[in-house]
């Protein structure tokens, strides 16, 4: 196997060092071939089905599974559990009114949660929610609310080669022959998202947003923003948006979110905590909506489904999550990653996004058909190789279409290498790395799989497969 370079000898420039410490550890343990075929045939080839104990290096998500600071472990102690007007949501509140800038906050247990109030509360049935490229819970939600979801991103975000710098991007010229169609007043609301986690992490610009503003208030539309790694997005606007490149993230992600009408928050993933999510609007129709009906799905409109403790880590947590430093150094280690790949010209999703790397499934296996499921068989095949724990971002996870009951077959056939914030090192990159290279030596030998059992909703999580004969 060929040497592995470090980012700053394979490009020539000083390499970057995390921007934190280490005060504890977790012993993890690399398990044998035999155990991992073992694991993995017991969890019918679905990694969600693994157990943690069996996994080496966890790159499933990037939800949850980040290192708290010292500061976020000692406001746990802080934690106020009274039942209503906890002090700790308090400081939550302010937190999210400071650094994102909406009006009123509602807490939710997670972002699921945030997702599902504001369906409930803005979607007809029988309306349609455009968004840049769908999210599972976030579809899931408006569909189950009777919306019906229809994707207006720029053509380039289902390209994996493509290079455009914001492939989140909303294509306006889409939306508009949406609006054409069904009438602005069948638009429940736009659905947008920073860094599109389907398309690879995409960002986002300012100008996109600031002209879907536009194109909103004249139709009189409202938006709302999937907020859940919007700190990432802040960080690409920086680095590749002219006129921001001096600007903090906290003031960026401040004018972005100035731009939508509210936002709902996976806290799990850029706010730094294992558990937790908000919803935040500016509208106080839609704040009156959600804050009743957070009683019936959540809990209290004061914690919202999360212990004081969680709500004051979050706090905290929010923000730690806008210092640039700490930006810097969490996509700089996915970025790491990403040139290790890219050196023996492994098929991943460009340009490299915020959260996780995306191999190009249908690139890295082109003798198998999607119906063989490339990105599931190579989420397994990491597995059996390394015990690296990875997940499919392909036709598994876009279900099937509700009208027709046939597989949904995105464009893009992904499995995704998330990397938690704070967690591994560069050493692990490297072994990560070296698993990729190890399965596409491997992949003209590698079948596919075939799906024997299929859950209604969200199958990904917990579909069941078997290998090809």
């Amino acid at each position: 196997m060929s040497e592995i370079k470090t980012a700053g000898q394979q490009f020539g420039r000083r390499s970057w060092a995390e921007p934190w410490k280490i005060k504890m550890v977790e012993p993890i343990r690399m398990t044998t071939a035999e155990e991992r075929q073992r694991a993995i045939q017991e969890a019918g080839y679905n990694t969600f089905l693994l157990k943690s104990e069996d996994v080496y290096i966890d790159l499933l998500t990037d939800s949850g599974t980040s290192a708290m600071s010292d500061r976020q472990w000692a406001g746990m102690m802080l934690g106020d559990e009274a039942y209503a007007g906890s002090r700790n949501f308090y400081r939550l509140e302010a937190a999210v009114q400071q650094y994102y800038g909406y009006r009123y906050v509602v807490p939710t247990h997670q972002g699921r949660g945030a997702e599902n109030l504001i369906s409930q509360a803005c979607i007809k049935r029988g309306n349609y929610v455009p968004g840049n490229m769908y999210f599972t819970t976030t579809r899931l939600h408006q569909e189950l609310a009777g919306g019906i979801f229809e994707d207006v991103i720029i053509d380039e975000a289902h390209d994996s080669q493509s290079l455009h710098p914001f492939k989140g991007n909303i294509d306006l010229g889409k939306l508009q022959a949406l609006v054409d169609r069904v009438g602005a007043a069948n638009i429940a609301y736009v659905s947008l998202a920073g860094t599109v986690n389907m398309a690879g992490g995409q960002p986002v610009s300012m100008e996109n947003v600031r002209a879907l503003r536009a194109f909103c208030d004249r139709h009189g539309i409202r938006m709302y923003l999937d907020a859940t790694r919007m700190v990432e997005n802040a960080f690409f606007i920086q680095e590749r948006e002219p006129g921001y490149a001096d600007k903090s993230i906290a003031a960026i992600l401040k004018e972005f979110c100035g731009y939508t009408d509210g936002a709902w928050m996976s806290a799990k993933k850029d706010n730094l905590v294992n558990i937790g999510g908000w919803l935040a609007v500016n509208h106080e129709d839609v704040f009156e909506a959600t804050r009743n009906l957070v009683v019936i799905y959540e809990g209290l409109h004061t914690y919202g489904g999360m212990a004081g403790r969680d709500m004051e880590a979050l706090a905290i947590g929010i923000e730690e999550s806008v210092q640039d430093d700490h930006v810097r150094s969490r996509i700089g280690q996915v970025r790491y990653l990403g040139q290790l790949l890219e050196q023996w010209d492994i098929p991943i999703v460009k340009p490299v996004g915020g959260h996780a790397i995306f191999l190009d499934a249908r690139r890295f296996y082109p003798h198998l058909e999607q119906s063989d499921f490339p990105g599931q068989t190579l989420a397994a095949e990491l597995y059996l190789d390394s015990g690296v724990r990875a997940m499919e971002r392909g036709v598994v996870s876009a279900g099937r279409d509700p009208a027709t009951g046939d597989h949904r077959y995105p464009k893009l056939e992904l499995t995704r290498l998330t990397i938690p914030r704070r967690v591994y090192t560069q050493a692990h990159m490297d072994v990560v790395a070296e698993s990729v290279k190890a399965a596409y030596d491997q992949r003209e030998k590698t079948r596919g799989l075939e799906m024997v059992y299929e859950p209604q909703y969200l199958r990904f999580f917990q579909a069941r497969f078997t290998p090809k004969g």
